[in-house]
């Protein structure tokens, strides 16, 4: 039946994973360059669009409708038999469950476009946002949320290390080799232009994941606290482990890292929030933050340019909460999932290295695929001239700064 306090709580959670994304536009907005911020929101706010679309029409039944183990048939297309009756397993009703999921698909491929900021033309964005809200997002929520292959073979994923930050920090991997690096990018410091904007978005990113996570149990309770709790903790870990790290390599510690490092520490306990201790997510947290610098820090050796390091931060940040699911997860803590290896089992390690490598293979692979077929159709990057007089002004004719 209808649970009133549960709904009252999905209701809650969902609104704030909907307010991550004009908070990941502003948490981006400020870290590009002053003539590309109103385009580089732009960007966020259109995938709230063309993505909860898409979602309605046919992502949300090829990512939950009865199918294979690959992805869900299309029963549920155009929000086929969603009402107000609970989703089978829950206590709220299937079309706030919907909503809920689909704030995640939202999200995820906003977070692609951190990788092509300064260069991408809008038009051709719009149409990979709506592809890949189709063809990536809703299959691989479809193999751990939607009773999936990975599920089925054991797999653990709380909150979406898979489909939310492993397949959007692979597929902005995909899209900066495919788009190429900035004009500028080496030649000279691309620094971000407004802290205020990075540190508002971030505050708000942080805020609304407590809605990520905590509304992953899909009811209001004990799981919920204790992926709340969880959450925070390995966020303020990972932000201070940054900091320290940051301040002993390069001589004093900054707000662009700290921000950077809290979104590390949010995007890493994603997949473990339900299922470790707040003493696991501690830890985590601390991995989270160490490896994410270090991370960053091999980007302009490797050179490729990822604008604003959404592989660094959620691509990695996804692999090591996944690879911490399969260590620190207890039954103590959550019945529904398995023991880690650091606590008698070794066989969760084994689905969720299965699950980075299947999830890597994918996102990757077609995002590549998109993004190519998009380039050969109607071209994907902006020309010279645009890219230095800056994207407000050319894709945009206005621009974020009247001063």
């Amino acid at each position: 039946m209808i649970d009133n306090g549960d709904t009252a709580w999905m209701l809650a959670a969902t609104a704030l994973v909907i307010l991550m994304t004009p908070a990941l536009g502003l948490f981006y907005a400020g870290l590009v360059r002053s003539k590309n911020g109103l385009n580089t929101f732009m960007m966020c706010i259109a995938a709230l669009g063309v993505a909860t679309i898409a979602w309605a029409l046919i992502g949300y039944s090829l990512a939950f409708g009865d199918g294979g183990g690959f992805v869900g048939n299309l029963d549920h297309a155009f929000l086929r038999d969603v009402g107000f009756e609970p989703r089978e397993g829950t206590t709220i009703p299937h079309l706030l469950f919907m909503a809920f999921q689909g704030s995640f698909c939202i999200l995820t491929v906003a977070l692609v476009s951190g990788a092509v900021v300064e260069r991408i033309r809008f038009g051709p964005y719009l149409v990979f946002v709506a592809l890949w809200a189709v063809l990536v997002y809703p299959v691989m929520a479809h193999w751990v949320f939607g009773g999936g292959f990975l599920a089925e073979g054991g797999t653990l994923d709380f909150a979406g290390g898979v489909p939310v930050e492993m397949a959007s920090g692979f597929s902005a991997l995909a899209a900066a080799l495919v788009i190429g690096a900035r004009k500028d990018y080496g030649r000279q410091a691309l620094l971000p232009h407004n802290s205020v904007l990075v540190l508002l978005g971030a505050g708000l990113l942080w805020f609304g994941w407590f809605g990520f996570n905590a509304g992953s149990a899909l009811s209001a309770g004990t799981l919920s606290t204790m992926a709340f709790v969880a959450t925070h903790i390995s966020a303020v870990s990972a932000t201070l482990i940054w900091v320290i790290i940051e301040w002993m390599h390069r001589g004093k510690p900054t707000m662009f890292g700290a921000a950077t490092g809290s979104i590390a520490g949010l995007a890493t306990i994603t997949p473990a929030s339900g299922f470790v201790s707040p003493m696991s997510s501690l830890i985590i947290g601390l991995a989270a933050g160490a490896i994410c610098y270090m991370s960053l820090n091999m980007k302009g050796k490797l050179g490729y340019d990822d604008s604003l390091d959404a592989f660094g931060v959620h691509g990695i940040g996804g692999i090591i909460g996944t690879l911490a699911t399969g260590l620190f997860a207890q039954t103590l803590i959550n019945p529904a999932g398995g023991n880690g290896l650091f606590f008698g089992s070794h066989q969760l390690l084994f689905h969720e290295i299965t699950a980075i490598a299947v999830t890597a293979i994918y996102s990757f692979g077609i995002t590549v695929v998109l993004l190519k077929g998009i380039d050969i159709f109607i071209g994907l990057r902006v020309n010279e001239e645009s890219e230095v007089s800056g994207l407000d002004i050319s894709q945009h004719g206005e621009s974020g700064y009247s001063l």
